[in-house]
């Protein structure tokens, strides 16, 4: 699967480790952004300023494409990312599911197993 796949299209299904390698590149570029802040004296109170800010608001969009497709292979609706408006639970709940729970062996109505190569 190429990063296009991964991170713009809402089709398909990704496995455990692309979930947290996809993740992980995210939440880096959100750092790194926090950092440029930082050096450039941009950062608010917050821990946020001008350049992390836009950045992100640049990764909602691939951070919620990653975790639909991870509900995806869980046979499980993209919607149920919305478990994260449970407080704390809700995050709990979704960081079993989408990151240590196996996804459906075989093909569901998402798209082939991504284990099956």
């Amino acid at each position: 699967m190429d990063w296009k796949q991964l991170y713009l299209s809402l089709d398909g299904r990704i496995g455990r480790a692309s979930y947290w390698v996809g993740s992980i590149i995210l939440s880096i570029i959100v750092f790194i952004a926090q950092m440029a802040d930082f050096a450039f004296g941009t950062m608010q109170e917050g821990g946020y300023g001008i350049i992390s800010g836009i950045a992100s608001l640049a990764v909602i969009y691939p951070s919620i494409v990653v975790t639909a497709k991870r509900w995806h292979d869980r046979g499980k609706s993209g919607w149920w990312t919305l478990i994260l408006l449970v407080p704390i639970i809700g995050a709990i709940w979704m960081l079993v599911e989408c990151g240590f729970l196996r996804g459906t062996q075989g093909d569901n109505q998402y798209g082939p197993d991504p284990l099956r190569y």
